[in-house]
């Protein structure tokens, strides 16, 4: 299999070019169903840029197979996080693709765009037998896998799925992801006067404060993380501020130990709190599930044979990200994240190599070529 080095290097150059911020990705969208259309290529749009209210819905892109066998699904999320506008993409000579520094390179996921595009490309030049394939290209997976969330897998016929958007270097392979529940905690505390009277005012955000100091935070075990990302109150400088939002998370391999830290957080919340005269109110929300897959299973030994037919060493891990894998093998059809090499993501330090790009995009096609022949 002959990867075109320069086609695909140049491809995800352009992609990264092509600000696509969640929500906002309807630019992207039209380049790519511009050029898989060009390609011969049937592709559709769903309702869920509605739904989240973006710009654009998922696409998902449908190829005949060549011989028997069953569908392969191949994900990839057209959304990047911020700041992602005026992306400036460069080669070094080093074989790593930086961007200009002040912003986000786009890797995540757009390295998984590229890789399939071009294992399209090679899959048609070199008439390699493939049964039926479908690319699936979401929106909003930055913001809690929300296109996902929003497609309609009654639309899918495949029976495996891969899902290009872990930050491990190529060969490793994701059995194992957490469930995600988010918080949102409020305190509300009475105003006053901060000149005044203030003695006669309860501060919300103190008292918020006081409350996250006796709550867990951070790494819990080797599966279970938490933490408060942002916190917002007041009104005015003058003002006791009466009332403080709180935004958290948990995170947990285990559902069980999920449920127990759930519990254990909104409880020393609430319970902190009321002791301080204040009044406490908690929403939590699962983002989506945690994946637990077998080595044995086929998804998995699929991936591993490929990894190991061109050379490389399969990795079989845990992350303690998420991604649309999560989604998908909720909705039946067993699905691994497979590792694409992106470094240092959400930063304006990210980066990859060229040498990464070709490997995926090379078990890319192995996975196909393989599946034909099993």
């Amino acid at each position: 299999m002959i990867i075109n080095e320069s086609r695909v290097v140049n491809l995800f150059l352009r992609l990264a070019e092509i600000a696509s911020p969640s929500r906002r990705e309807g630019a992207l969208r039209d380049y790519l169903r511009t050029s898989l259309e060009k390609r011969g290529l049937r592709v559709t749009e769903d309702q869920a840029g509605a739904m989240i209210e973006g710009d654009s819905g998922n696409l998902l892109v449908e190829i005949p197979g060549t011989v028997a066998g069953p569908a392969l699904l191949f994900s990839a999320h057209m959304d990047t996080v911020q700041p992602g506008v005026g992306v400036k993409a460069r080669v070094g000579a080093d074989g790593i693709i930086r961007s200009a520094g002040d912003t986000i390179l786009g890797g995540d996921d757009k390295i998984g765009l590229a890789a399939l595009l071009e294992a399209y490309d090679v899959l048609k030049e070199e008439k390699i037998p493939h049964p039926p394939i479908e690319f699936l290209f979401t929106v909003c997976e930055e913001q809690g896998l929300l296109g996902a969330k929003n497609f309609d897998f009654r639309r899918s016929k495949a029976k495996m799925g891969y899902v290009l958007d872990a930050g491990d270097d190529p060969g490793a392979i994701v059995l194992c992801s957490p469930a995600l529940n988010a918080f949102e905690y409020k305190v509300y505390g009475k105003a006053a006067h901060a000149g005044i009277n203030p003695e006669t005012g309860l501060n919300a955000v103190k008292i918020a404060a006081a409350a996250i100091a006796k709550m867990p935070d951070g790494r819990i075990d080797h599966e279970t993380t938490c933490s408060i990302g942002l916190i917002s109150g007041g009104t005015a400088r003058n003002i006791v501020p009466e009332k403080c939002v709180v935004i958290g998370e948990a995170r947990s391999i285990s559902g069980v130990k999920l449920a127990e830290l759930t519990e254990r957080l909104i409880r020393t919340f609430t319970e902190e709190v009321e002791k301080m005269g204040a009044a406490a109110e908690t929403k939590v929300e699962q983002l989506y599930p945690e994946i637990s897959l077998e080595p044995n299973e086929p998804a998995v030994q699929l991936a591993v044979h490929a990894v190991n037919h061109l050379g490389l060493t399969p990795k079989l891990i845990s992350t303690g990200g998420g991604s649309d894998a999560s989604i998908l093998n909720a909705a039946g059809i067993p699905c691994v994240n497979l590792g694409v090499g992106m470094k240092d993501v959400h930063t304006c330090g990210e980066f990859f190599s060229v040498a990464s790009l070709k490997e995926i995009t090379e078990i890319v096609l192995a996975i196909i070529k393989m599946s034909a022949i099993a």
